[in-house]
């Protein structure tokens, strides 16, 4: 059965509806470990041995996290900063996570329409995780397809188009059935 790693960095997730809901989904399935960056350094002392033994055993890394001003939260950032090295992830001897995939699985305030061509964001999520993208292929890793959730406004707004508790259960359930199928695979 293939491992996955569920790199999860949500700097407020006690008070997340969309990621906590993705987690509770998906923490009892075999083979799945959640790593909450938050929760782990707290003081943002990363152990990086740690951190780099914990990759080399796994077949599918999972970024989780709320789209952070078009981008992955601050510890996530420095997380690949000083896990992803030379010698380890890239250059002459840094094969270590070559092929391994990578998967976003990102959550979002705005609805569907504001990440398409011309819609209010300017760029589509594929756009925007372009780096993301690029790390995976600079580290000679496969690149999953996001797994996406939009529209995690406050219930409170009524907004039209906000993710309700149903389509969030949906969601959720389409999250583990992916993960599921992907380590039987």
């Amino acid at each position: 059965m293939k491992k996955v790693l569920v790199v999860l960095a949500h700097p407020n997730f006690e008070k997340s509806r969309g990621n906590r809901a993705l987690i509770e989904a998906i923490c009892e399935l075999p083979s799945v470990t959640i790593h909450h960056l938050y929760k782990q350094y707290s003081q943002w002392q990363i152990d990086v041995q740690a951190e780099q033994a914990l990759l080399i055993q796994q077949d599918l890394i999972v970024f989780q996290h709320p789209l952070y001003w078009y981008s992955v939260p601050p510890l996530l950032k420095k997380w690949m900063d000083d896990v992803l090295t030379f010698g380890f992830a890239f250059g002459q001897d840094g094969t270590a996570l070559k092929g391994k995939e990578l998967m976003p699985v990102i959550t979002t305030g705005g609805l569907p329409e504001l990440y398409a061509a011309g819609g209010g964001a300017n760029f589509t999520i594929s756009e925007l995780l372009r780096p993301i993208q690029q790390t995976a292929t600079f580290c000679g890793m496969g690149y999953k397809t996001p797994f996406v959730v939009y529209g995690f406004l406050p219930q409170e707004l009524e907004i039209p188009g906000a993710i309700t508790d149903e389509q969030l259960f949906q969601e959720a359930n389409r999250y583990r059935q992916f993960l599921q199928h992907y380590m039987a695979g």
